[in-house]
């Protein structure tokens, strides 16, 4: 068993994500892993908790990654976002507050912005799955 207190993981800014080949910038965003293990081949963890901050105004813009999600909101207000894979339109927008939970399929394009006056915070649980069992 390892045990870590979410302020003693190192509080990463995030200033890019990258989505279609091209590196979009993240405003007011760091990240605090808080577990992370195993390897996908591409890079990523196999499984990881990640704690976010977005400060006020602060967003995440459209991307899409391999790795399924489930964010949890603990702290703040957040306007969420779903594009269209193909016309990278808004589909849907959903604004989340603390105890909502989002999930995000694989290659789901997706965004958010910390539409409140405080700092945000929410979990993040990054879990990649395979089409076949071979994988497992």
């Amino acid at each position: 068993m390892e045990t870590i207190h979410w302020k003693d993981c190192e509080d990463v800014k995030v200033e890019k994500f990258p989505y279609r080949g091209e590196m979009n910038d993240v405003i007011g965003t760091s990240i605090r892993w808080m577990s992370k293990h195993g390897d996908d081949g591409h890079g990523y963890p196999e499984y990881g908790l990640r704690y976010f901050t977005i400060q006020p105004g602060g967003h995440i813009p459209i991307h899409n990654h391999f790795y399924i999600q489930t964010m949890y909101i603990v702290a703040g207000e957040f306007e969420c976002w779903e594009f269209d894979p193909e016309t990278e339109e808004k589909v849907k927008t959903e604004t989340c507050g603390p105890g909502t939970s989002i999930y995000i399929p694989s290659m789901q394009p997706h965004g958010m912005k910390n539409i409140g006056n405080e700092p945000g915070m929410f979990l993040c649980c990054i879990c990649n799955v395979y089409d076949d069992e071979e994988s497992l």
